[in-house]
């Protein structure tokens, strides 16, 4: 059996044609006229498998309000670290749909981007190149309140940003002057606040390395999302990974802990994707979540509309996979810390 290419083509290898009208046997009665109700049967019967209008209905059903249902809100906010010191990995990509996929399903979600790229920012449509904005660099040091950080991203009127400016590139050397550093984001990350927004979820989209910011995220959070992409060398760097985060906990996090890894970019044509999720999935266990993110050109290009994949396509593959992989994650409970060994 051929498989499925990324972006929901048709499987290699499979013959593709078109759907025929449906052609009836009856004898029409005499004076039997064709009605736009029978028009409207026979086009629905003519298209309704082609992959537009499936994409169609699906677009249709995720923008119409409570189509995508309504998650269980925690019992207290649940704030959650994505990170992977490897680049290109699908963290920013992770963080923005995730948040956009837990907004729809009715959850308050607030995403902090704490990469001086500001990705996650332009990706949520804020303009985190104007000077007069508030950042996560001012509520590092100090300078204002989470409430004057917030901004209200025009994805959705639940999902939230504390956007990243490239004054955050120089706050690593600022930070390690200061008193209490590892804990900057914790203590400015007010959980009053959360609360008065009808805060659910915070999500923290860190740099790819393990600096000062990534520790910091790390202190802020309870739970560590890894994506790991489908990929040989995206295995090299999660060992390290592991390492730094059982530091934290020994030194600066005891509850921090490793409760989700999610598998991006997965290409099931080859078997090396395959092969990776076999090995994550072996050592993980049910951490991983079930839903794999395929590699999609439409993920890719959402990011340079300021949208999420959900905003910018909602009937592609991409879309659909960030639905259900937040729905996954909604429905898991975080209140019980899983020891199994694993961090």
């Amino acid at each position: 059996m051929g498989q499925v290419p990324p972006d929901g083509g048709a499987p290699s290898g499979a013959v593709v044609s078109e759907a025929q009208p449906h052609v009836s046997r009856e004898t029409p009665s005499d004076g039997a006229k064709a009605t736009p109700a029978n028009v409207s049967r026979e086009t629905t019967e003519k298209y309704h498998d082609t992959p537009i209008a499936a994409a169609a209905e699906r677009a249709s059903q995720v923008l119409t309000k409570g189509m995508a249902g309504r998650l269980p809100r925690p019992v207290e906010p649940r704030i959650i670290t994505v990170a992977n010191q490897k680049g290109g990995v699908g963290k920013t990509t992770t963080s923005v749909n995730i948040a956009a996929a837990l907004a729809l399903h009715g959850l308050g979600v607030l995403v902090i981007d704490l990469d001086p790229q500001g990705n996650a920012s332009t990706a949520l449509g804020i303009d985190h190149r104007d000077p007069e904005i508030s950042s996560v660099y001012e509520l590092l040091l100090g300078e204002i309140t989470l409430a004057e950080a917030m901004q209200r991203s025009p994805a959705h009127e639940r999902l939230f940003c504390v956007p990243a400016t490239l004054d955050l590139a120089g706050a690593e050397i600022e930070l390690v002057s200061m008193v209490a550093r590892e804990t900057r984001l914790r203590n400015a990350i007010d959980l009053e606040t959360i609360r008065a927004h009808d805060i659910d979820y915070v999500i923290i989209d860190c740099p790819p390395s393990l600096g000062l910011l990534t520790v910091n995220a790390m202190v802020a959070a309870r739970e560590v999302l890894i994506p790991i992409q489908c990929e040989y060398y995206a295995l090299e760097g999660v060992g390290q990974l592991l390492s730094n985060i059982e530091l934290v906990q020994a030194h600066l996090n005891k509850d921090l802990w490793v409760s989700t890894v999610l598998l991006t970019m997965y290409d099931g044509r080859t078997k090396l994707a395959d092969q990776v999720a076999d090995e994550v999935r072996r050592h993980f266990g049910d951490k991983v979540l079930t839903t794999v993110i395929p590699r999609s050109v439409k993920v890719s290009e959402a990011p340079g509309f300021g949208m999420t994949i959900i905003e910018y396509d909602p009937g592609s593959r991409g879309a659909m996979s960030y639905l259900d992989a937040g729905r996954e994650l909604g429905m898991r409970a975080s209140a019980t810390r899983q020891e199994d060994g694993t961090a």
